[in-house]
C-alpha cells in the first residue's frame, strides 16, 4: 500500500478518514526582503514581463564575493540579497530568464540555479489538513501517575524507546541546544518556554537572518508542524501537558518555511549556517527542500540546489552539530533503481518524472553525513507510509501511523504522536516528521552524557545504542494479503530500520 501524497511529506501521509498530521491552510507567501544591493537594470535578454525568481550561486569558499563576480551578477540582471562566503554560496534575486545560464558561463562560479519555479511570492496551495487537537476539556481530564507529566500517559512513543526510564537517570543537559529547522516555533507555549533558547533562533524565510524578536514563530495561517517538533524534542518536565524525548536540553526555532509552506533553498541554507555559527548541537530537518522531491544532478539548476544545501550542512556539521532528517512519507524504496515522482516541481505545475534515487537525491535527507530517520508505529514496526531502503536509513522511532494498523497500548488512544501546538495547545501528528524529533532527542542526550563528543562519536553511539531490529517480513500492513513493501538486509542492519531503533536510556547510560 503506498501512501497517499501530500505535498508536505513530511508531516502526516496516514489513510484517508484518519487524522492528517500536516500543515494548516496557507496564505499567499509576503514579499521578499530587501536585498543588500540596488537593482541594476535589466540586461536586454531580460523581457519586461519577466518576473523575479530567487537563486544559489555557488563560488570557491571561505573568501569574500569577488567583485568580478559580483559585477557579473549586476550585469546579469541580479541583485544580491547576501552572501555564505563560509560555504561560498551567494543569493541572488533576479527577473532574468537567462539568469542562471548566463553566470554558470562567469570565471570564479563553480555552479548557480534557481531555487524555485514559481515567482516571487509564490503561490498559495490549499487546506492539506490539520492536527488532532486536544480540547480544553481533554487536557483538564488528563491523570498521571506521580512524576509524569498530565499528558504522558497518552505518549506511548515514549516507553517505545525508553525515553521514560532515560528520565529517571537525567533529563538531559541545558548546555545542548536542539535547533528544529522548520516552519516556525511559538516559543510562549508553556511547554517550550522553559528550555527555549532565543539567541540560536532566527527567521530565514528570505535567505537572510531575521533576528527580530519573535520572527521565528509561525503566524496564525502557518503550519503547527515546528511547534509539534520542538515539543517532540524538549516539551518541559514542568507538570505542563506532555514530555519531551528530552526535556532538560535547550531548543531553538529557526524558521526557514515560507506562508505558503514552501522550504526553498535559500532560507534552508541560512538555517544550517545560523546553527552552525550559534553553538547548535544538533538539528532537525522534517521537510524536504522544495520545489524538487528529487534533485537530478545532471540538471544545472538542480545541481546547484544540491551543492548548496550540501555545503550548508556540511559547514554546520564541522561546527558541531549533527544533522537528522525525516525519510519521508510516501512508502518508496529509495534503495530501489527507479521511483516515479509526481510531485514536482511542487510550486508551479508538476508532472511524473522518472528517478534514480542515487542521482537524484532528496534533500537534506540523503546528503552525506546526515541521520536519516524512519518511522515506526505504536506496535514497533515501519508505519505505513514510511520511505525506506536499505544503507539509506539509518535508524527508526516511532512517527505513528493509523491506529487501525498499529493501535497502542492502553492508556494510550491514539496512534498518532502527541506534541505541543501554538497557543498554548496540543494535539497529534504522525510522519516521518515525528520520528526525526525523537532520534534528534536521543542525539542530544547522548551529546549531554558525552559533552565532547564530536558529530561522528555521536552518530556512532546513536547507532552502536540502536536496538537491532529485524525485517518484518511480509509486510502487510493492512492485512489484505498483498505485500506493501519489501525489507532487506539482517537484523543489525536493514531498509526498514537502518541500525535499530533509537534507544534512549542507552543514550544515557552508555
Amino acid at each position: 500500500m503506498t501512501a497517499p501524497y501530500a505535498r508536505y511529506r513530511r508531516a502526516a501521509a496516514i489513510p484517508a478518514g484518519m487524522a492528517m498530521a500536516t500543515a494548516l491552510a496557507f496564505l499567499p507567501n509576503t514579499a521578499a526582503t530587501a536585498a543588500e544591493d540596488a537593482p541594476a537594470p535589466a540586461p536586454a535578454s531580460a523581457r519586461a514581463d519577466a518576473t523575479p525568481l530567487s537563486y544559489v550561486v555557488n563560488v570557491r569558499p571561505g573568501h569574500g564575493t569577488s567583485a568580478y563576480v559580483k559585477k557579473a551578477v549586476v550585469k546579469a540582471g541580479g541583485t544580491i540579497v547576501t552572501s555564505y562566503d563560509q560555504i561560498g554560496v551567494i543569493v541572488v534575486h533576479s527577473s532574468n530568464a537567462d539568469f542562471a545560464k548566463t553566470i554558470r558561463t562567469v570565471r570564479g562560479v563553480q555552479s548557480a540555479g534557481a531555487t524555485r519555479t514559481a515567482p516571487l511570492p509564490s503561490a498559495s496551495t490549499g487546506d492539506l489538513g490539520a492536527p488532532k487537537v486536544l480540547s480544553a476539556a481533554e487536557v483538564a481530564a488528563a491523570d498521571a501517575p506521580a512524576g509524569q507529566d498530565p499528558l504522558q500517559p497518552q505518549q506511548w512513543d515514549l516507553p517505545a524507546i525508553k525515553a521514560d526510564k532515560a528520565h529517571e537517570k537525567t533529563l538531559g543537559s541545558k548546555k545542548v541546544t536542539v535547533a528544529v529547522i522548520d516552519t516556525g516555533v511559538d516559543d510562549t507555549h508553556p511547554d517550550i518556554a522553559p528550555n527555549f533558547d532565543r539567541k540560536a533562533s532566527v527567521n530565514c524565510v528570505s535567505g537572510k537572518p531575521d533576528t527580530a524578536d519573535g520572527a521565528w514563530r509561525p503566524s496564525a495561517e502557518e503550519s503547527p508542524h515546528g511547534t509539534h517538533v520542538a515539543g517532540e524534542i524538549a516539551a518541559a518536565k514542568n507538570g505542563v501537558g506532555m514530555t519531551g524525548v528530552a526535556p532538560g536540553v535547550k531548543v531553538s526555532g529557526i524558521k526557514v518555511s515560507t506562508t505558503a509552506g514552501f522550504f526553498y533553498t535559500e532560507a534552508v541554507v541560512c538555517g544550517f549556517v545560523w546553527a552552525a555559527e550559534h553553538g547548535v548541537d544538533v538539528t532537525n530537518n522534517s521537510y524536504y527542500t522544495d520545489p524538487w522531491y528529487f534533485n537530478c544532478k545532471n540538471d544545472p539548476d538542480q545541481k546547484a540546489l544540491v551543492e548548496a544545501v550540501g555545503r550548508a550542512s556540511r559547514y554546520a556539521e564541522k561546527k558541531g552539530a549533527v544533522n537528522v532528517a525525516a525519510a519521508g512519507n510516501e512508502n518508496y524504496d529509495l534503495a530501489s533503481d527507479e521511483i516515479t515522482d509526481p510531485s514536482s516541481p511542487n510550486d508551479t505545475t508538476p508532472g511524473d518524472r522518472v528517478v534514480d534515487p542515487s542521482e537524484c537525491l532528496d534533500i537534506p535527507t540523503q546528503l552525506p553525513g546526515v541521520v536519516t530517520v524512519a518511522s515506526t508505529g505504536a506496535k514497533g514496526i515501519k508505519s505505513s507510509f514510511s520511505n525506506h531502503g536499505l544503507g539509506v536509513i539509518d535508524i527508526a522511532a516511532p512517527g505513528g501511523d493509523s491506529t487501525a494498523y498499529q493501535k497502542p497500548d492502553a492508556p494510550a488512544t491514539s496512534g498518532l504522536i502527541l506534541g505541543t501546538l501554538p497557543g498554548g495547545k496540543w494535539g497529534y501528528m504522525a510522519g516521518t516528521s515525528m520520528a526525526s524529533p525523537h532520534v534528534a532527542g536521543v542525539a542530544a542526550l547522548i551529546k549531554s552524557t558525552h559533552p565532547y563528543a564530536s558529530p561522528a562519536l555521536v552518530k556512532a553511539l546513536l547507532y552502536a545504542e540502536a536496538d537491532a531490529t529485524p525485517c518484518t517480513d511480509p509486510y502487510d500492513i493492512n492485512g489484505d494479503g498483498k505485500i506493501d513493501a519489501v525489507c532487506e538486509g539482517s537484523k543489525n542492519r536493514n531498509g526498514f530500520y537502518g541500525w535499530g531503533i533509537a534507544d534512549a536510556l542507552d543514550a544515557v547510560t552508555k
